[in-house]
């Protein structure tokens, strides 16, 4: 039976990562393992000033972007860290491919798609025999992401401030009922 491809997708702020982290934490009372990364902003006085990244299964820590950083390509006011999307990042992503149940990737977005080893981890990680739970940036151009869209068997949710709440258990459903 083909893995489940589960790709979430909405507005910055409608609760992608949320969502992710508590499919994540279901299913770890579940006795499964989840890996890969989950990001998160990283605010100052209430001012977000960059992107964290976590390897789900070490918990190491990196920085995404930021609006300190002067090196790395630029995104918006943010400067991306490539060093931590390679040594964390895909990293992390090929160890659930070996180590984990499902593989989480949060998220393919402008920021992470300026790393090849990223997007090679990535890109083995769907071809892997596991479950895969991605989010998507809703601007996102690039050709991974067009190929995600474009696959009939990836199921793409559109997260919304009103099917937020569900989501979470639908996405347990799908990864659990092909056990």
């Amino acid at each position: 039976m083909t893995p489940s491809r589960i790709f979430l997708t909405g507005n910055p702020g409608c609760g992608k990562t949320t969502i992710a982290r508590k499919v994540c934490d279901a299913l770890e009372t579940k006795g499964m393992k989840p890996g890969g990364i989950i990001s998160q902003e990283i605010r100052k006085g209430g001012v977000r000033v960059g992107f964290g990244l976590e390897d789900l299964m070490t918990h190491d820590k990196g920085m995404l972007a930021s609006v300190d950083d002067t090196d790395g390509p630029r995104v918006g006011k943010y400067h991306v860290n490539l060093q931590d999307i390679e040594h964390i990042a895909a990293v992390a992503i090929r160890r659930a491919m070996s180590e984990a149940d499902i593989v989480f990737v949060d998220e393919l977005g402008p920021m992470e798609l300026h790393s090849v080893p990223f997007i090679q981890a990535v890109e083995r990680a769907l071809e892997c025999p596991k479950g895969f739970v991605g989010t998507i940036h809703p601007r996102a151009i690039h050709r991974l992401v067009a190929a995600v869209r474009s696959n009939p068997a990836h199921h793409i949710i559109q997260v919304t401030l009103d099917n937020r709440e569900q989501i979470p258990s639908r996405i347990l459903e799908q990864l659990t009922s092909h056990d």
